[in-house]
């Protein structure tokens, strides 16, 4: 998929319990845990929500660059708005747990106030009706590759004209059930809190910015190319990379591919957020996914007719 049409209008990382420099250098508060969203979000419309889910609206929050607090209505821009969420473990445990209430004791063991939750677009549509978003709501559960397939969706999405932006955002928690599934398939346990990213895509109508110039899916790790524009690289799930995300961050998984679109965004475009070992450069090249799963590639690049 090509999308040079397609610019990163605004981005957002947020992975609580990791000092916030590692990620952003300019980065001087530390980001809230689930625990403490409400710092960010306000407390109301929080109560039951997933881990997963608060920290995804964290993410969205401050991309969109919203004050604390609940939003009174529907955003600036809402309308036509598409949201495109990616996460694999996002809500595995309140499936596991409603499993459990019923094996023991038939559904009448299963709160009413739980079963929302157990639907796997809970985040996506709990965040398109916080902000108001309407635009056309998807889920991404596809495993390591999960967040540049989101990126690609939210950009075809763009591209053909169904949203005039699209808000894009990946999801892991940190909880039990999570943790001990990463085990059992061989992952490297996620950051302690959880990890979310969001990354806002819109037309690109002027010259400036980052823009998307492609997302392809592929079989096999590929080499770096020799020559070439300066490039920043990322990846998780091989080792031929310059910045490996994954063991920076010990393993996004679905969020990996948009917290990797996020950070070279935002790199890309002011230098005082690249952390050690991050140079200047024109362009970006991301890659997730396993053996398993196959693999993404999405490439970024600053456009170059800005003035």
């Amino acid at each position: 998929m090509s999308g040079d049409r397609v610019m990163v209008e605004a981005t957002a990382v947020h992975v609580p319990g990791i000092a916030p420099d590692r990620l952003i250098a300019s980065a001087t508060e530390p980001d809230c845990g689930p625990d403490e969203a409400h710092t960010l979000l306000g407390r109301k419309g929080l109560l039951f929500k997933e881990p997963a889910v608060r920290i995804a609206m964290c993410a969205v929050h401050r991309a969109l660059g919203l004050p604390p607090g609940r939003p009174t209505g529907p955003v600036p821009g809402a309308a036509g708005t598409a949201v495109v969420v990616s996460s694999n473990l996002g809500n595995v445990a309140t499936v596991c747990d409603i499993v459990d209430h019923v094996r023991a004791d038939d559904l009448r063991g299963v709160s009413p106030m739980a079963a929302p939750n157990a639907s796997s677009n809970i985040i996506a549509s709990s965040i398109a009706i916080r902000y108001g978003f309407t635009g056309p709501n998807l889920m991404v559960c596809s495993g390591a590759t999960g967040g540049l397939d989101a990126v690609r969706l939210g950009a075809l999405l763009v591209r053909g004209g169904r949203a005039h932006r699209a808000v894009v955002v990946g999801a892991e928690p940190a909880d039990e059930t999570a943790t001990a599934l990463r085990a059992a398939a061989g992952l490297p346990p996620g950051p302690p809190q959880g990890i979310a990213a969001c990354v806002v895509l819109a037309k690109a109508e002027r010259p400036g910015g980052v823009r998307l110039h492609s997302v392809r899916r592929h079989r096999a790790p590929e080499a770096a190319p020799t020559g070439g524009p300066r490039t920043i690289r990322l990846a998780s799930g091989t080792a031929t990379t310059d910045h490996d995300l994954t063991a920076l961050l010990d393993a996004g998984y679905g969020a990996a591919g948009v917290l990797q679109t996020a950070l070279a965004a935002r790199w890309l475009t002011d230098p005082t957020t690249r952390p050690a070992g991050i140079h200047d450069a024109d362009e970006a090249t991301l890659t997730c996914g396993s053996t398993g799963d196959g693999y993404a590639t999405a490439r970024l690049y600053r456009d170059g007719d800005a003035t």
